[in-house]
């Protein structure tokens, strides 16, 4: 399975339109190669490189078996149109939260998983809830690491 994005490749900088610098967006993502049996997607964006640990900027659930990307901009609802659930980010806000660094060159990685089941959670979980019920669940990952420095 592969994810990519036509904002930035992989490594690359990502453009401050996905940034707190910018309109703070979800950048356009889009894979392939998803197994057989795949039941949902669930994705997790985070940032290695912060001061007090790891940062939470993303956490999205319950996307339906037959997509195949996430628009740019996608809503900071609980429950997306056409399907998907998202979670709480370390902004403690639903959605996406766009790089922020205090200074420095940041890693974000963007975490897709394949899983065999919905996992119909509440919206507005942790990363670390939403770990937990994959266990046992994925079928295939795979993942996009862009960069930003402020």
């Amino acid at each position: 399975m592969e994810i990519t994005s036509s904002a930035f490749g992989s490594g690359e900088m990502i453009p401050a339109k996905y940034t707190c610098d910018g309109a703070d967006f979800s950048p356009p993502l889009d894979w392939s190669g998803s197994p057989a049996g795949t039941k949902s997607f669930a994705l997790v964006c985070d940032d290695p490189d912060a001061p007090m640990g790891t940062w939470v900027h993303w956490v999205i659930f319950d996307i339906p078996p037959s997509a195949t990307m996430l628009a740019e901009g996608i809503t900071r609802e609980k429950d997306l149109p056409g399907g998907g659930t998202q979670g709480i980010n370390d902004f403690r806000k639903i959605g996406y939260g766009g790089p922020c660094p205090p200074g420095g060159t940041h890693r974000y990685f963007f975490k897709l998983y394949a899983l065999d089941t919905m996992l119909d959670l509440k919206p507005g979980i942790t990363k670390d809830q939403l770990l937990k019920a994959l266990r046992g669940h994925i079928l295939a990952e795979a993942q996009l690491m862009g960069t930003y420095r402020r």
